[in-house]
Parts: C-alpha cells; sequence; structure tokens
C-alpha cells in the first residue's frame, strides 16, 4: 500500500474502482510526463451518488459532496494508469462543471469539494490551477464532473 492509499484509507476513504469509459474514449491519455484525464463523473460502482441540479435537486453541500466523489474516481484513474499514486508529483489542472440551474452562482464552492480532497490526500502536490463552470446539464444527469491534468514522475527505464 503506497503512502498516499494509506492516507486514504487512515481518513476513512476507500478507493474505488476505476470508473469504467462511458463511450468510445480512453479513461486517460499519457503524453510524457503528463496524463490527460477523461471526465469523471459522481459515481460509484456503476451508479449515479449525486444526481440532478444544485439549486434545484441539489444543494451546493450536496454538490461538494458530488465533486469529492469525483476526485477519488479520478485517484483511481490515476492509480490505473501511473500504477501508483505515489507517481503523481503534482496535479496542474483541474476543471470542474457544475449541473446547475441557470444563473447560479457558486460553482467554486461546489469544486472546492474536489480540490479540498486532492490537497487533503496529496498536500501541495494536490495544488492546481483550475476553472468551476455552471452548465446546463451532464452525463447521467451526475450534479459534478472533473477532469485534470496530472504531472506524474518520469518513467525510468
Amino acid at each position: 500500500m503506497s503512502d498516499i492509499e494509506k492516507k486514504l484509507s487512515d481518513l476513512g476513504i476507500p478507493l474505488p474502482a476505476p470508473p469504467a469509459s462511458g463511450g468510445n474514449y480512453l479513461p486517460y491519455k499519457r503524453v510524457g510526463n503528463l496524463l490527460y484525464l477523461a471526465g469523471v463523473i459522481a459515481i460509484h460502482e456503476g451508479e449515479i451518488t449525486h444526481e440532478g441540479q444544485v439549486g434545484d435537486t441539489q444543494t451546493v453541500e450536496s454538490g461538494y459532496e458530488a465533486a469529492r466523489v469525483c476526485a477519488l474516481n479520478a485517484l483511481a484513474v490515476i492509480k490505473q494508469a501511473a500504477g501508483s499514486l505515489e507517481a503523481v508529483k503534482q496535479i496542474v489542472s483541474l476543471s470542474g462543471y457544475v449541473n446547475a440551474v441557470a444563473g447560479f452562482p457558486s460553482s467554486p464552492l461546489v469544486i472546492n469539494g474536489a480540490s479540498d480532497l486532492l490537497l487533503e490526500v496529496l498536500g501541495d502536490a494536490g495544488l492546481h490551477a483550475r476553472a468551476a463552470v455552471a452548465v446546463a446539464g451532464l452525463p447521467k444527469n451526475s450534479t459534478v464532473e472533473i477532469q485534470l491534468i496530472v504531472e506524474l514522475t518520469p518513467i525510468q527505464p
């Protein structure tokens, strides 16, 4: 078990299995030391955990939790791609999308759920540039979707 996985365990947060692709695309693409993740939604064991729009059926607080679910799924994809979470040098960028009612102004508060989890688990390596955008809908009516760009440690020959 890696130090990061031990930290997750100590926090009582199990790392899920990486989610399956929802279409004809890869869950990640590695280019040199950069890992580009496809969007991950609030799903656990094939079931949506948070469904619907913030400002309607979801609150900022439940959206925050949905963003945490997304971040855990992203960590599972990183582990799948890199073999270990210890390969993470830094999270470069996070793009967060919030399924929200028209005019919703608090997307950053929702996406903080993902940012806070990455910082909590990865420390300074979890700090990142970020966008947080409200949208009219997301796949499977998920409340949140995130995408990451991750710098990995170089592959050793």
